[in-house]
């Protein structure tokens, strides 16, 4: 692990189907690889699927997804005990963490548990690449918009807060998601912050935002904060296309 500036990319996406494999690791995934900065080995990738209970099924397909990559990929899994002794010492010799998505809500009340919520700033303040998908961007913010407490969507507002915006998700794929995020700024439970259409992921460095990415063509990020009126106001943020892998 190399890089040293606390970076975060949080993202709708990450995933693809495989060509060999059912799953691979998709553009934002590598592009999270490129930014740790490891080269001239295996990248060191560890997965957590906090969010989905730790499928044990799921952490098979991951594992070869990081085959196809080149990646030496681990799960940190929390159930029924850590996978790990010391998570802090295992996820400090990591390139990038990715989590996956699920629910948020029981992420954040799992993660402070175990004492996640400290190790991570721990781990971000070192300069592990941390990013995710869903649930995996939500949970670096200070909170969003989620699906974890039923259908109706409701604000998740305890997020680690290692970057001091608001998060929303699948923002063009869900019809909920945009109205909910407006509804949940404008009124003051959540703070402004930033959007993702699938496929998007935002890039923080310390805790700007600098770049949008995509992996998708013809989508978006936005910012969204709260207007004078009480209202929100979005801003549309055109992307950085990345490479397609194949």
């Amino acid at each position: 692990m190399t890089e040293k500036i606390p970076t975060i990319l949080a993202t709708s996406g990450g995933w693809q189907y495989g060509a060999r494999h059912n799953l691979e690791f998709g553009p934002l995934v590598h592009y999270a690889v490129e930014l740790s900065g490891a080269h001239g080995r295996r990248p060191k990738v560890c997965h957590l699927g906090t969010a989905g209970g730790d499928q044990l099924w799921f952490n098979a397909k991951v594992a070869e997804a990081g085959v196809t990559a080149g990646f030496e990929v681990t799960s940190l899994n929390l159930f029924s005990m850590p996978t790990f002794a010391d998570p802090l010492s295992h996820l400090l010799e990591q390139d990038v963490v990715w989590v996956n998505g699920g629910s948020v809500a029981n992420l954040l009340a799992v993660w402070h548990v175990h004492g996640l919520d400290e190790i991570f700033r721990q781990v971000w303040e070192a300069g592990v690449v941390l990013g995710g998908v869903s649930a995996g961007s939500i949970c670096w913010h200070t909170g969003g918009t989620t699906d974890s407490f039923g259908p109706d969507l409701r604000a998740v507002t305890n997020g680690l807060g290692l970057v001091p915006y608001s998060n929303g998700v699948h923002y063009d794929s869900e019809e909920q998601r945009r109205p909910a995020y407006h509804q949940f700024i404008s009124d003051g439970t959540l703070p402004a912050g930033y959007a993702t259409d699938d496929g998007v992921g935002l890039l923080y460095r310390g805790t700007e935002m600098v770049e949008a990415v995509t992996e998708t063509d013809d989508k978006y990020a936005y910012f969204v904060e709260r207007s004078a009126g009480g209202g929100a106001i979005e801003e549309t943020i055109t992307p950085r296309r990345l490479k397609n892998l194949r």
